[in-house]
């Protein structure tokens, strides 16, 4: 074998070219005071002579190195020699048998392939970190050897320590992100809320396992009155800290989601929340608000992607204004927006992770999206699917991905008559007040209501709209409603003066109303409507069947 190409790198040899210059140094030069005449003898006269790299014996070289190394020659590899260590390794071995026979731990590392690979090639291969059968951990490099009829050197460097290491520090991080996964999933709602009017269904993916958990998360929370507020929303990081953010910003939302506000008002707070949460992260948020009386969604959008709605017909819209920044930029005013939602319509809601991709504009991702949903029918979680399969996303995807899909029913047949709306304009002064009880005592009878409920009905409806006769301006109205579960009651007027509950005096003519319908209702509740003024509602539980 030949060593010269090394020799220039090698201790001995640096130190025996020295020698070698410093004697042909003249007297006049040593005079000079290159190098002291003491040392100029030493290196001349007394040091002993330095033999060649190439003269050194090959095996005595190759038993002392501490790495594994075996000489295999010809087409089936017979073995022509194994050094010390590696009989320390794996025991002593007979020349001349098969590299499959006499070498049965580079077959079962995988290693035979390697080496028709580098005899055929005639270039030097390298695996990494193979699990031998000692237990240990072995990096093998395979070089060619052009002696004879070829051959291949092998070298093998423990690598178990190296190997160790990666493996905790692999284990580490699957276990950081357990918990982030168990983390994220424990914010997100376990169970959906189901709205009257509304068939919804949601799924939430994490990124595959060499993935980062992200802060994806969902929400639907009824705000009763009929109405359904519907959030998703992406925080900017990965693991527990984005988890976490997520979980804080999610608790916001059904926080201010019972002041039933308009959407970008909502929008505003939780812009100012996620500053005092964490000043480096931000979130995209989409806020929306359905109202089955007016047939569309009411949105505000921080920076999130556009919802998607697919009409009865199969055509798609694209919600796109307006969106303001995300969450935690500050300084901005938000808006509110709104996109039609009708009996029969399918919207989507939807984080980055299934339409953006590293080799594919987000444009482009958008728009496959809205073609898988123009041809997506069957309930909310089957469409779900067919968006999540169709954006190819898999247990590896290296996003997470969250979906929540709604979904206004076209209700024909008996379901229809499950579902009405009687409405009633207040006209004139405190005469409007009988001919409100006298309407509404005439439809919850039409309606087949049980006498009980009948007459709650009516003593509701009496006294919301006495409140707004005396306290409010016109325009006015009563509305009732009734779905397959609960009558719903609702008056609006001009005035945006929002009425409380309070404890009347036994002197006080007036402030009961409010706490009569509190008591005899299910739920009540009041909100501004957009333009001025208000609405008050309660609502009662139908008994079942």
């Amino acid at each position: 074998m030949n060593f010269t190409r090394w020799s220039a790198r090698l201790p001995g040899t640096q130190r025996r070219a020295a020698a070698r210059t410093d004697h042909e140094l003249t007297p006049d030069r040593i005079g000079e005071g290159a190098v002291p005449a003491a040392r100029a003898e030493q290196l001349t006269d007394d040091a002993p002579p330095v033999p060649a790299v190439d003269e050194l014996p090959v095996r005595e070289v190759l038993d002392r190195v501490p790495a594994l190394v075996a000489l295999v020659h010809g087409p089936d590899h017979r073995l022509a020699y194994v050094n010390d260590a590696y009989v320390t390794a794996f025991g002593p071995r007979s020349p001349g048998a098969p590299a499959s026979e006499g070498l049965p731990e580079l077959h079962e590392t995988g290693l035979l392939p390697l080496l028709d690979q580098v005899l055929r090639s005639g270039k030097p291969r390298t695996i990494k970190s193979r699990k031998a059968p000692d237990g240990r951990c072995y990096t093998f490099t395979c070089t060619p050897v052009s002696e004879g009829d070829g051959g291949v050197l092998v070298f093998a460097t423990d690598v178990t320590d190296h190997a160790e290491a990666a493996e905790r520090l692999r284990a580490s991080e699957r276990r950081q992100r357990e918990t982030a996964v168990t983390l994220q999933r424990s914010l997100l709602p376990q169970v959906l809320e189901e709205p009257d009017d509304l068939r919804i269904a949601a799924t939430y993916q994490p990124g595959g396992t060499e993935a980062a958990v992200g802060g994806d998360w969902y929400d639907v929370i009824t705000l009763g009155g009929g109405r359904t507020a519907l959030v998703i929303g992406d925080v900017m990081g990965r693991g527990v800290r984005a988890a976490a953010v997520m979980g804080q910003l999610r608790t916001a939302v059904r926080a201010y989601a019972r002041l039933d506000l308009p959407p970008h008002e909502v929008l505003q707070l939780l812009d100012g929340l996620a500053t005092e949460i964490d000043a480096n992260q931000i979130a995209t948020c989409v806020y929306a608000i359905h109202d089955p009386n007016e047939g569309k969604l009411v949105y505000a959008s921080a920076g999130h992607l556009p919802i998607l709605v697919r009409d009865e017909s199969g055509a798609v819209l694209r919600a796109d204004e307006p969106t303001g920044p995300p969450l935690g930029t500050g300084g901005w005013i938000h808006a509110s927006g709104s996109i039609p939602l009708g009996p029969g319509a399918t919207a989507v809601l939807y984080t980055d992770g299934l339409v953006e991709r590293r080799d594919e504009d987000l444009d482009e991702g958008i728009a496959s999206l809205e073609r898988a949903l123009s041809g997506a029918t069957g309930t909310p979680q089957v469409v779900c699917d067919r968006l999540v399969r169709s954006a190819g996303v898999t247990a590896d995807h290296d996003d997470d991905v969250a979906v929540l899909v709604l979904q206004h029913p076209s209700r024909t047949g008996p379901d229809s008559d499950l579902f009405r709306n009687a409405a009633l304009e207040l006209l004139g002064g405190v005469e409007a007040a009988p001919r409100a009880r006298a309407f509404a005592s005439g439809v919850l009878t039409s309606w087949r209501f049980p006498a009980e409920l009948h007459d709650l009905g009516v003593l509701a409806a009496s006294e919301l709209v006495a409140n707004s006769l005396q306290h409010g301006t016109p325009p006015m109205r009563l509305r009732l409603r009734r779905t397959d579960r609960r009558l719903i009651i609702e008056v609006t007027d001009g005035d945006d003066h929002l009425p409380r509950r309070r404890k009347a005096e036994p002197g006080d003519e007036s402030g009961r109303g409010i706490a009569i319908v509190a008591t005899i209702a299910s739920n009540w509740g009041s909100r501004r409507t957009p333009g001025g003024g208000k609405a008050v509602w309660c609502e009662f539980v139908l008994p079942k069947g």
